[in-house]
This record gives structure tokens, sequence and C-alpha cells, in this order.
């Protein structure tokens, strides 16, 4: 599957969504936090590939989880420990690089099928 990558001032929307910090956002994309300062301060796109994929991975998810929660519904989605995720948060399997349980949660909540 191919993922688009996003443009603009991503990197600071996104984090705004997620409710998180400069430190959480450079775990979330293996960059440092002052590579996330630098990235919201110049409005550009991680140029190291791998933040970039996670990158774009982290803005399908903001996406479809504003379509599903409201935005405190979502940041509770994300920091909260939930069974379906073996009692891990949705913000510690991203940093673990598995966004398809994330995802994949958040699409059967969409479609209203228990996940």
């Amino acid at each position: 599957m191919s993922i688009a990558v996003p443009s603009g001032p991503v990197v600071r929307t996104v984090r705004a969504a997620l409710g998180i910090s400069r430190d959480r956002m450079g775990r979330l994309l293996e960059v440092t936090s002052k590579t996330v300062e630098r990235l919201e301060e110049a409005g550009r796109l991680p140029s190291n590939p791998l933040a970039a994929s996670r990158l774009a991975r982290i803005q399908e998810i903001v996406d479809l989880g504003l379509l599903v929660y409201t935005p405190a519904g979502f940041r509770q989605f994300m920091a909260m420990p939930l069974p379906a995720f073996a009692g891990l948060s949705a913000l510690q399997l991203l940093e673990r690089g598995e966004s398809e349980q994330v995802f994949g949660a958040l699409a059967a909540d969409y479609e209203g099928t228990p996940s």
C-alpha cells in the first residue's frame, strides 16, 4: 500500500491533534525533539524517508480518528491503555511502529464494528 506524503505545516498540526509534546512526537517519528522543533518552525517535512513515511501514516490515523471522535475523544483514544491493544495505548503502539493495529481499531470504530 502506498502512503501519500503530507505537505505543509503537518508536523505541528499532527502533534496538536495528538496533544503530545515535541519529545513524544520525536519518538513517534524516530527523530529528536530538536528536529521536531526545526520542522515545525520551518513548516517542513522530515527529509529522512522513514520519518516521512511514519508521519504520513500518523497523519492518516489522525484524519480517520477525527472522523470517528471529537478532538478530545481522539486524544483520549490515543492516550488510554486499551484491552484491544493488550493494555497499551495507541500512542505506545505507534512508538513501537505498530500503526496498522491502531488504524484497524479506528476503522472498526468508523464502521461501527467491535475491534
